[in-house]
């Protein structure tokens, strides 16, 4: 802290001691006097300008026209004292009333007598429900304009969760609607309940701790965040800016289910679902199990449906394909083939008959021919043979002498005879003569 001009004090009579310029000027040997800190210090803090300030009074006390006020947080456990003289008092509308939510245009004051620093106020003012709707409208189209609501950014929930954190005020009515809720629809429902305040200061810092917990658990598979209904100031820790943006950073799937269907949070809106209320929150994050049985019971009855119509559609194709020529008489084929063969072996048959036929008279003609020919058939109508002893043919009637024997061949068997006479032919032949033999 810096001075404008060059501080003295007496260190003894007549023995003014020039006070360093600075605070970092100090030392062990060289320090200020507390009463120079504390105006310096008054003077910096006096320095500051007026600021709005919001919060909710723990205290307000009016005593002599002068309220003494204390202002706490509406998030965080930090208050701050307060004073509004008498003649701004009188300026003001209402009284400032305890548990009421408030704005105060302040300046920072330092009491030297006793070093406490307080906050003396020229306004204040109280914080309507206008006043309140417009500023929760102006932070939801501030988070809107960053994607935050992005439905692009909404993961769905698990259609069987294997075990749901569930964020909730103590022996709540919202916590007993979801835990039975739940429990009637899937029996084997498990939750991981984490009791937290729903409402005032705490609220927003412990749901940001059980939700940030809840989401760090592997086996949780959507998170819970259920209150029953209440005013808008008590709902307003689930349209805080720091509880919607962690509900977002949250990698688990998260459920809003503040207040009734009329109560609207910002948390609803970048939640990955919203349910109206704690029980139909308990309706949506599980499956009914007699609904689940009836859908798997028709089901069943569908793929019956749809096996038996293939079977008979099957069976109708099989019996289409028996029904056709070459399923009815497999060996048709192989008939008619039997048939070509055993014709083709007639006619095969028959040339070779005719042919044989043919043949046979062709024979018959050739061996009637050679009979004709033959020296039996000149046997078989009378004539003989004769040979000598030798077996030579007698041809003319000077080979067999008198007396000869000869041998004479019949038409069946053979005779010896002997020659009494031989006539001799005429020296004259006629070629038209021809061999009796």
């Amino acid at each position: 802290m810096d001075s404008g001009a060059t501080d003295t004090v007496g260190d003894g009579p007549g023995q003014p001691r020039v006070l360093p310029a600075t605070a970092a000027e100090t030392t062990p040997e060289d320090p200020w006097p507390l009463r120079v800190f504390s105006e310096k210090l008054k003077a910096h803090i006096e320095r500051s300008p007026e600021v709005w300030i919001e919060g909710q009074l723990l205290e307000a006390n009016v005593r002599n026209g002068h309220a003494y006020l204390t202002m706490r947080d509406v998030d965080v456990e930090y208050s701050l004292s307060v004073n509004v003289w008498a003649s701004v008092m009188r300026t003001l509308k209402d009284r400032p009333e305890v548990g009421a939510r408030v704005v105060a245009r302040v300046r920072p004051n330092l009491y030297l007598k006793t070093g406490r620093l307080s906050m003396t106020a020229s306004d204040v003012r109280p914080v309507g429900l206008g006043d309140l709707l417009v500023r929760l409208e102006k932070l939801r189209q501030a988070l809107q304009a960053e994607g935050l609501f992005d439905p692009a950014r909404k993961r769905p929930l698990p259609v069987l969760p294997h075990r749901i954190g569930l964020v909730t005020g103590r022996d709540s009515d919202a916590e007993k609607d979801v835990l039975r809720n739940a429990a009637l629809r899937w029996p084997g429902v498990e939750f991981e309940v984490r009791n937290t305040a729903v409402q005032g200061v705490n609220a927003v810092r412990e749901v940001i701790a059980a939700l940030r917990e809840l989401d760090a658990n592997p086996e949780v598979d959507v998170i819970v965040i259920a209150r029953g209904g209440g005013a808008l100031e008590d709902l307003l820790p689930f349209s805080a800016e720091e509880l919607v943006r962690a509900v977002a950073a949250a990698s688990t799937p998260v459920v809003s289910a503040i207040g009734h269907e009329a109560d609207r949070p910002i948390l609803d809106d970048v939640a990955d679902l919203r349910a109206s209320t704690p029980t139909d929150a308990a309706k949506r994050i599980v499956p009914d199990v007699a609904e689940e049985r009836q859908r798997i019971q028709n089901a069943r009855e569908r793929l019956d449906r749809a096996v038996n119509h293939l079977v008979e559609r099957e069976a109708q194709r099989i019996d289409a394909l028996r029904s056709r020529p070459v399923m009815a008489q497999p060996d048709g084929m192989v008939q008619v083939r039997a048939e070509d063969v055993e014709r083709l072996r007639g006619r095969a048959f028959s040339c070779i008959q005719s042919a044989v036929v043919r043949g046979y008279d062709a024979v018959t003609h050739l061996r009637a021919q050679v009979r004709a020919l033959s020296p039996q058939q000149t046997l078989d109508r009378g004539y003989a043979v004769l040979q000598l002893a030798e077996g030579t043919v007698v041809r003319d009637a000077g080979q067999a002498p008198p007396g000869t024997h000869v041998g004479v061949r019949l038409a069946r068997g053979s005779l010896t005879a002997a020659v009494e006479a031989s006539t001799p032919a005429p020296t004259t032949t006629d070629p038209s003569e021809g061999d009796p033999s």
